[in-house]
């Protein structure tokens, strides 16, 4: 059952915004309606659109949220607003080197969308940027699998 997908992309540097526009490629190619959004001037009513969520946010400084990404997180801690029907995926970016904050942008993400009441889908995907890899291809595969899981959970409806 194709979904739309709605991917809110918190970045510093623009490489979590290229990652997005691959998996929003990737999740067309399965079918599903993908757009690309970053998080600047979004508010927590943004989780009020009928779609499906996929976080894609670096981390930055000592494991926080990129810049443009802080305004809606404290939004989400000051609001406090009911996400029990929203469904979401993450995609976390970040550097071993930094082991004690590696990808925390995104897991700090993740931990205040389960603790407002959203259930994320699937498990996230933690880039690692020393590992070799380019984290775009990374994320393109892993949505894949991804969507896979997506098209096997009920709609929130």
């Amino acid at each position: 059952m194709p979904r739309k997908v709605a991917i809110l992309v918190g970045t510093m540097t623009g490489t979590a915004e290229l990652v997005a526009g691959e998996v929003r490629t990737a999740l067309a190619d399965c079918g599903h309606e993908a757009s690309v959004t970053l998080m600047d001037d979004l508010t927590p009513t943004v989780f009020r659109e009928d779609a499906v969520f996929l976080i894609c946010t670096s981390t930055y400084g000592n494991g926080d949220v990129p810049d443009n990404a802080q305004d809606l997180f404290a939004a989400l801690e000051t609001q406090r607003p009911d996400l029990s029907a929203v469904r979401y995926g993450l995609i976390a970016l970040g550097d071993r080197t930094y082991k004690a904050t590696f990808a925390h942008g995104g897991l700090r993400f993740d931990a205040l969308l389960t603790e407002l009441g959203a259930t994320r889908i699937g498990e996230p995907l933690l880039h690692d940027a020393g590992s070799g890899t380019l984290p775009e291809d990374v994320a393109a595969a892993w949505s894949i699998t991804w969507a896979e899981e997506l098209e096997t959970v009920p709609s929130a409806a």
